[in-house]
């Protein structure tokens, strides 16, 4: 835990940082890629004998594209004092172009490619991972969805208040959305939880610490540096953010089969709208083939065809295979949380710390202070991804 302040950077650093985060807050990418309606689109889908899918809608960004391309361009990222810096302010400017390009080609033919281009593929191996996945796999002991909205909030406040007992600033706005295509998400800072959310009481704490444990927790963290990149996102940061989102529901007691094998579906459902396949396809292959749920494969079809094919779901599972990976490796878990960054950042992370422009992180996830804590991570040090589940809640 830190109680140290990051130094300042050095002027034209900070002032190229500050104009990058800025337009990171303005370009919320996924809210703009999440449809609308998603009640009336499983409704439409089932009515036409699950054979076809009405058009997505989306909201509209208020964002002029071609001035904030050219207001992103005209940063003086090679000015930049220190090579270290430059070089990840220069990262971060290519991927906010990217994002940039990815929302103005929402609906057109060149998405796809610039979906490949800011999130990668499927490659072969991470496909052949899924497919073993929901091959051997099994589904845990089935649970009552027994908690609604009122549960979860009450634990979402719990939990905001143990973090804020611990470092006074810790703060996340949360806004209950009866129209969200996610049982719970962060975005910019935001928790967003689905009003009609149900679920098996045993799923609240695991996915709180998936959003809150990781997502928030990285936020606080990285607002405390200089570098106000680790608070929004270091380029290509979403990977180890989601790997590590995950592995936090294993830690925090109850991440079941059926959860790896969403994560599964998500790099065949990515693959095939790669391939041209659309929803009634994806769904079949998902719940008739793997014997996913409906809601799931529907939920995950839907997902891999956002914007005209999002390939930003295969990240999941290639963010936690990486990072069990590096755990495995003997990895520095605690590193983690300095800030939101790319599990190839850890070095430049570690030599942004050594050279004051970044401290330890202010607090941990909250499963970090369990007293098995230490057994649940060896486990996680010791087991393939593919193992890496609960039949039931571990108490």
């Amino acid at each position: 835990m830190s109680a140290v302040a990051a130094q300042p950077l050095p002027p034209i650093a900070a002032r190229v940082d500050t104009a990058l985060a800025a337009l990171d807050a303005r370009l919320d990418w996924l809210l703009a890629l999440s449809p609308l309606g998603n009640e009336g689109l499983w409704r439409a889908f089932d009515d036409s004998g699950r054979t076809r899918m009405p058009e997505l809608r989306y909201i509209d960004l208020e964002l002029d594209f071609a001035q904030a391309r050219r207001s992103l361009l005209d940063l003086p990222v090679a000015e930049v004092e220190s090579p270290l810096l430059s070089g990840l302010l220069s990262e971060k400017q290519r991927e906010l172009d990217r994002q940039l390009e990815l929302v103005r080609l929402r609906g057109t033919d060149g998405f796809v490619n610039a979906s490949i281009d800011l999130f990668g593929g499927v490659e072969p191996p991470l496909l052949d991972l899924a497919e073993e996945i929901l091959r051997d796999v099994p589904t845990s002991a089935p649970l009552q969805a027994d908690a609604g909205i009122d549960e979860v909030m009450a634990d979402v406040e719990a939990e905001l208040a143990w973090y804020a007992e611990r470092t006074p600033d810790f703060h996340a706005d949360v806004v209950v959305d009866t129209d969200l295509n996610s049982m719970m998400m962060v975005s910019h800072g935001t928790f967003y939880v689905d009003g009609n959310i149900r679920l098996p009481r045993a799923r609240i704490q695991p996915l709180i610490q998936h959003e809150i444990g990781t997502h928030v927790v990285t936020r606080h963290n990285g607002a405390r540096q200089a570098l106000t990149q680790l608070k929004v996102g270091l380029a290509h940061y979403d990977p180890l953010q989601e790997g590590l989102g995950v592995l936090s529901e294993y830690l925090a007691g109850y991440l079941p089969g059926e959860r790896l094998r969403v994560l599964a579906g998500r790099v065949v459902a990515a693959g095939m709208a790669l391939e041209g396949e659309q929803v009634p396809a994806i769904f079949d292959r998902l719940h008739v083939t793997h014997g996913l749920p409906t809601d799931d494969a529907f939920d995950i079809a839907v997902r891999a065809l956002r914007g005209g094919g999002l390939t930003k779901d295969a990240v999941y599972l290639r963010g936690l295979r990486d990072l069990v990976d590096y755990l495995g490796d003997d990895g520095d878990f605690e590193l983690l949380f300095v800030g939101k960054f790319a599990l190839s950042h850890r070095v430049v992370v570690e030599q942004l710390i050594e050279a004051g422009w970044a401290v330890a992180p202010d607090v941990l996830p909250r499963y970090r202070y369990r007293d098995d804590f230490q057994q649940r991570l060896a486990r996680c040090r010791e087991c393939p991804v593919q193992s890496l589940y609960h039949t039931e809640p571990d108490a």
